[in-house]
């Protein structure tokens, strides 16, 4: 909105600092800094409303140290989170970039099912929520839809890159020759669109998903959805089950959304996308703007959210925040690093599928079921444990620096 407004006035009344709106170091900066002060003037009063309408968590006893002194707390939260990124996003957003269109659609979407879901365990008084199924059914409808639209838009395409040797010569007034300057100079291809995604740890880093289709441009883009829907999906439960405790969810997902922001701004820009020989995405550095907004939304919401939590997020936040990370690393075309960048995510995932699968196991094979982990999801394993709350969430998150630290290696190593 603002960019555009910006870029009139730039272009037709040469309007001094309306310029700096074409920069997305300055849009970025300005985004996270508006997404903080949402969160950090608006987050108490949504509090406090919360309070009086007594929108609190559901607590079941699970046995677990302080649990029950959470009973009350306001939870939906996740509304401040969505609101803080959306609101930066419409007004300094490039809203006819087809990433950012994405992304916000991914972002209400998911929203709208986690809000579904908190309603009905609030005000309907379902313990749990809206069924599965219905959420299965959303986040395979969000899969559809970007796997969709990375195939049919024509604004998606990648660039091959090539380095053209130019020598410059300078001549002095006689006409000679005074010095000679060879330097690289980086061009693109013509746009190609292809189903082409990264590697990490590989030396040539490019997987095209037409190499397992055997070629057939069809087939390759019906896998290519199937694999968006795999991702949407995977992520935005792993998500919603490392939500759990105090700031745990937000902490880790901070460094998760600046590595994106990181590798989006590389892949955008020709001449570091061939200085590190990666992917160039031509406008996916505009999603730097979004990671920003994003980055400062949860870095904002942790000041509510750590240990004694005055608000939780629930599953308006949890799922969105899943959903949107799948989303983003597809449009980057960074799909197969997630298992690196998200490990947390991951290993909760794991930790409730091993729980689950070797309970029904143990209760076929010797009548009664046996568990490998004192508790699932794995942060509640540690806290059954004994390990206080607290220090889970700081080691899950020094865990995702080291993630986030690993998955920027891959840059290099490879």
């Amino acid at each position: 909105m603002l960019y555009s407004l910006f870029k009139y006035l730039d272009r037709v009344y040469d309007l001094p600092g309306s310029g700096m709106f074409q920069y997305i170091s300055f849009r970025a900066a300005m985004a996270i800094i508006l997404s903080l002060l949402i969160v950090i003037f608006f987050g108490l009063p949504i509090i406090r409303m919360l309070q009086r309408h007594q929108i609190g968590e559901e607590i079941r006893d699970l046995g677990l140290e302080g649990q029950l002194a959470k009973r009350g707390t306001p939870t939906m939260g996740g509304i401040i989170i969505l609101v803080a990124i959306l609101v930066p996003m419409l007004l300094f957003g490039r809203l006819d970039n087809v990433y950012i269109q994405l992304m916000l659609v991914s972002t209400i979407w998911l929203g709208c099912i986690g809000f579904l879901d908190d309603y009905i365990k609030v005000f309907r008084h379902h313990k749990d929520g809206l069924k599965g199924r219905f959420k299965i059914v959303g986040q395979v409808g969000l899969g559809i839809i970007v796997g969709t639209v990375m195939w049919c838009s024509d604004d998606v395409v990648i660039r091959e890159k090539s380095a053209t040797p130019v020598e410059t010569v300078y001549i002095d007034e006689q006409g000679y020759e005074v010095e000679s300057v060879a330097r690289r100079v980086v061009v693109s291809s013509n746009p190609e669109k292809t189903t082409k995604t990264t590697i990490p740890f590989v030396k040539n880093n490019e997987l095209d998903y037409g190499w397992l289709t055997g070629g057939n441009e069809t087939l390759a883009w019906i896998l290519y959805v199937l694999v968006a829907i795999f991702i949407v999906t995977a992520v935005s439960n792993g998500a919603n089950l490392t939500d759990g405790l105090d700031g745990l969810l937000t902490g880790v997902s901070i460094p998760i959304v600046a590595v994106l922001g990181v590798l989006a701004y590389l892949s955008g820009h020709i001449v570091y996308a061939d200085y590190l020989n990666i992917m160039y995405i031509p406008d996916s550095g505009e999603l730097v703007v979004f990671a920003a907004a994003m980055a400062g939304a949860l870095i904002g919401f942790m000041w509510f959210n750590s240990f004694p939590a005055q608000i939780f997020m629930g599953d308006t936040g949890s799922l969105a925040i899943g959903g949107i990370i799948a989303v983003f690393a597809l449009c980057i075309r960074k799909e197969l690093l997630l298992p690196v960048m998200c490990g947390v995510f991951l290993a909760e995932s794991v930790s409730v599928m091993l729980q689950v699968g070797y309970f029904k196991y143990t209760k076929r094979k010797y009548g009664e079921g046996r568990r490998l982990l004192l508790m699932s999801p794995l942060h509640h394993h540690f806290q059954k444990k004994g390990t206080f709350e607290t220090k889970i969430v700081v080691r899950f998150i020094i865990i995702s620096l080291l993630l986030a630290a690993i998955s920027l290696v891959t840059l290099k190593i490879r």
